[in-house]
């Protein structure tokens, strides 16, 4: 009964997979609901806060909403957020205003995309394993030093917050390899386009330099048959020549 109930608290300590998901979006919930609150001047703060290009690639960060949200709901936040931020109703910053309402639009849009939104939850959802996978690894070291298997992220807001800092990395890593991949097909298309200009500038030579040599044909068939001509005159001339038969004397007798 001790070892039952000793694997029971373990993983009540440290839960996996679906529910301890829905654990964490409880949370998570409970989190935007006290930030929800923030003023327009907030949240304008927020959304353009240094790092922000990074930060604001997790939608549901930037509408601070549970990712388990219904349309309505996503809606509705929408337009709460939207209202705050409107550089209209912002006029005293409307630079900043302006920056933070595109970031809100751009999450929204998003989140109305099937495909977008579950990669949005997968990364969500990669960052809290490994942050229990670490967990996991450090209780192994600890437990081979002898050492309690107690660990920093056991503390609820620790974790919280190193699972809040593993989505940023991942999405940050995400968008870092898709710039390298449009810089690498940017490359390709600009090279594959200078080779198009330089097979159509040659091209364009050849066929001029084939239109002057068909313009050209005339002339140069004329001066071939003059300098055969001339030739065959010249020839026939030294023949002639070289053939003159000697002057005969005459004998005296």
């Amino acid at each position: 009964m001790a070892s039952s109930s000793g694997a029971a608290q373990e993983k009540e300590k440290d839960p996996g997979g679906e529910e301890a998901f829905k654990v964490f979006l409880t949370e998570v919930k409970q989190i935007e609901k006290r930030d929800s609150v923030l003023t327009p001047i907030q949240q304008i703060e927020r959304l353009t806060r240094p790092g922000s290009s990074y930060i604001n690639l997790n939608p549901f960060e930037v509408l601070q909403i549970d990712p388990e949200a219904t349309d309505e709901e996503l809606k509705k936040r929408f337009r709460q957020l939207s209202i705050l931020v409107h550089p209209d109703k912002n006029q005293d910053d409307p630079e900043r205003a302006q920056k933070a309402f595109e970031a809100v639009d751009k999450a929204y849009k998003m989140l109305l995309e099937g495909d977008q939104k579950k990669r949005a939850i997968d990364v969500i959802q990669a960052a809290r394993e490994t942050i229990e996978h670490n967990m996991k690894e450090k209780r192994k070291l600890l437990k081979k030093e002898g050492k309690p298997i107690l660990v920093e992220e056991d503390d609820e807001d620790v974790f919280k917050q190193s699972v809040h800092k593993q989505t940023m990395k991942l999405f940050a890593e995400l968008e870092i390899k898709r710039k390298e991949r449009e810089a690498r097909e940017m490359h390709e298309r600009k090279r594959q386009r200078e080779e198009e200009i330089e097979a159509e500038e040659k091209a364009k030579r050849d066929k001029e330099w084939q239109k002057n040599f068909e313009e050209s044909r005339d002339g140069r068939v004329d001066s071939w048959r003059n300098f055969q001509a001339n030739k065959k005159g010249k020839k026939e001339k030294k023949q002639r020549s070289f053939l003159k038969p000697p002057k005969v004397k005459m004998e005296q007798r």
